[in-house]
């Protein structure tokens, strides 16, 4: 049968490293550092790169090599490098593309440590980047310099969820000849691609839904093959490349994931729903609620809205971390994307540290919390949130 007509959920189960001589069912770990070589000649053309085998697992390794081929399939990509985190896969992304000098055009709301990234580390190497407001697409164009080379957006945005028109952004990049990086973490390759509105990379960070039960770290980049090359070659010497264990945790997961990413958004629909008729809620912005001011574009370039909802209490910060502080059955931690409901107030966590003009620039407002919508029962989950917000 041609593997390129399955359905996402057999590529999902049905991609697998080929068997060994022991013909398992479920595929082994494969938990060494490297491989051996049948002779001198063998040596010589695998260093060459005129063989394609595994060498050392700093580069390849068969439960790294399934997860990527698992994600290529899915995002509809050419090739693909997987990395040790999230973040490692967008510094080695970008280092692996920029020179000194290049510019980059992203979105303003982007994750905080890639916010860093931009703000803090690419100067050191004389690369700049202007963000641009996600509420105002037709301002992007004039943001673009003679060196600019790359065009960055998260979509849906960590942790307002705004969502930014992937077509647009692919006829902008195309027009000027731009390299269009997507980070995808928040919707997965189930809810959305890229690639088909016309970016050249995606991001992920495997560690929220496509892992989906708080175990392992993990990031991923996948895209056009001469990108990649790039990339590959650059990760190849720094070494931030994927454990084989994590690899296979992750490949795993994979299997499970359109299943677990439904349960997901009927949950956070009926979550976002309860919350918009609170008195005490201020906003509710869900990518599926036809009051968020995206939700047009969301419902075209996406299968259903994530597992992400935020929402504003009436009251501030004080608002914010007196209802964290009574939350009973939701955790209070910074991942995502986990079997077990997270709520986050990020004004006083993970974005304390910008000010306030900073902040509400990337639409976190002081009373915002971002909610984790796991797998529970909703109606615990909805029961919860309901007396911390009493």
């Amino acid at each position: 049968m041609n593997n390129s007509t399955f359905g996402f959920e057999t590529q999902a189960i049905r991609t697998q490293t080929e068997r060994t001589q022991f013909l398992e069912h479920s595929v082994p770990l494969y938990l060494t550092s490297s491989f051996v070589f049948e002779d001198a000649e063998d040596m010589r053309a695998s260093f060459t790169e005129e063989k394609e085998r595994n060498i050392y697992s700093r580069f390849t390794n068969p439960n790294t090599s399934e997860f990527v081929e698992k994600i290529c399939k899915m995002e509809g990509a050419e090739d693909g490098f997987a990395f040790a985190t999230g973040m490692a896969a967008v510094y080695s992304t970008f280092a692996a593309l920029l020179e000194s000098g290049d510019h980059i055009v992203s979105v303003g709301s982007v994750f905080g440590s890639t916010h860093t990234l931009f703000t803090k580390y690419f100067p050191k190497w004389n690369i700049t980047t202007s963000y641009f407001d996600i509420n105002k697409p037709e301002t992007i164009e004039s943001y673009i310099q003679p060196n600019t080379k790359i065009l960055f957006a998260e979509s849906p945005t960590n942790p307002a969820v705004d969502i930014i028109d992937l077509k647009l952004l692919g006829q902008i990049a195309k027009k000027h000849n731009l390299i269009l990086i997507i980070d995808n973490c928040f919707a997965t390759p189930f809810l959305q691609n890229p690639i088909q509105y016309g970016a050249d990379l995606v991001v992920h960070s495997a560690t929220k839904l496509i892992d989906g039960q708080g175990r392992v770290l993990g990031g991923i980049t996948v895209g056009r093959a001469d990108l990649i090359r790039e990339i590959y070659l650059f990760s190849r010497n720094t070494g931030p490349a994927l454990s084989p264990f994590n690899a296979w945790v992750l490949s795993k997961s994979l299997e499970t994931l359109p299943v677990r990413v439904e349960k997901h958004c009927e949950n956070a629909v009926k979550v976002a729903k309860f919350l918009e008729s609170h008195p005490k809620v201020k906003q509710v912005k869900y990518p599926f609620l036809k009051s968020h001011p995206q939700y047009e574009i969301a419902k075209k370039q996406m299968k259903l809205g994530g597992n992400i909802v935020a929402f504003e209490i009436k009251g501030g910060i004080e608002a914010g971390r007196k209802f964290l502080d009574k939350i009973q059955l939701c955790s209070l931690s910074a991942n995502l994307g986990d079997t077990r409901t997270i709520v986050t107030h990020p004004a006083s966590t993970t974005h304390s540290k910008l000010t306030e003009e900073e902040r509400l620039a990337v639409s976190i407002t002081d009373g915002l919390v971002r909610v984790s919508v796991g797998l529970e029962t909703v109606q615990d989950i909805i029961r919860d949130l309901q007396q911390a917000l009493e």
